[in-house]
């Protein structure tokens, strides 16, 4: 039985992995954008790429960090938690928090790098409607019940296809094209892009967000009933990932 990496570690992969996803993200808007003027091909180009490259870096990042690269599902697997000794303490949930969101940022910098574009440039796009923020809560919301889901049946190893499956679905079925993510909607406002959003929008998306994540881990615990029991914290944090998105 192996000991989990230290935080410093964990927090480390947290924050490189949620600033590949934003580059991904980003970098795909803007060479979508280049490459057609057909906003849904822009759109299938962007949630192609996305998908993709969430599944990679799942796939790499899970056994270091479990690979949330979300605040909303940090925050869930803290509560979910609770009542076991397993899962983030509360500690833990603000070193990766602030690490996801360190790492979106620099992220969605790094893209606007890659592509010439200013470095740091806000967005201008004002994502302010109650239709966007209830898909931003649904989207959130199905993303952690996927990701509590597997992980409490025993069947976390599914995660890169299941998450990337979720984000790449939600892309096309809300309105909003399913941020689902509190650090990846901070780090697209600085990008005056494709995928940005615009300063004032953040703070109601991020709300509906936490909201849906609420809601996706209470389904979830009512779904799957206890989860599995064990008395090791590497051993659950290895066993069962907690791993997000978009």
């Amino acid at each position: 039985m192996s000991a989990r990496p230290s935080l410093v570690r964990r927090a480390t992969a947290e924050a490189v992995g949620t600033a590949a996803l934003v580059a991904v993200v980003v970098g795909s808007g803007i060479q979508a954008t280049r490459l057609s003027q057909d906003v849904g091909v822009q759109l299938l180009a962007n949630s192609s790429a996305t998908v993709l490259g969430l599944a990679v870096l799942i796939a790499w990042f899970g056994p270091l960090s479990g690979a949330h690269f979300n605040p909303a599902v940090s925050l869930a697997d803290w509560l979910a938690g609770r009542r076991t000794g397993t899962g983030l303490t509360l500690s833990e949930l603000g070193a990766y928090a602030t690490a996801q969101t360190a790492g979106a940022v620099a992220g969605a910098v790094l893209a606007n790098a890659m592509f010439a574009e200013p470095l740091v440039a806000w967005s201008g796009r004002d994502r302010s409607a109650g239709h966007l923020w209830l898909s931003e809560a649904v989207a959130t919301a199905g993303l952690v019940a996927v990701v509590s889901g597997l992980g409490r049946t025993g069947r976390g190893r599914l995660a890169p296809v299941a998450v990337a499956a979720w984000i790449g679905a939600a892309y096309w079925f809300t309105s909003s094209t399913s941020f689902a993510n509190p650090a990846v909607t901070v780090g697209r406002a600085f990008t005056d892009t494709f995928t940005g959003i615009a300063p004032a929008s953040v703070a109601p998306f991020v709300a509906a967000q936490l909201l849906g994540a609420l809601a996706g881990l209470g389904l979830a615990l009512g779904l799957t009933g206890r989860a599995p029991r064990t008395t090791d914290r590497a051993e659950a944090a290895t066993a069962l990932p907690l791993t997000a998105a978009h």
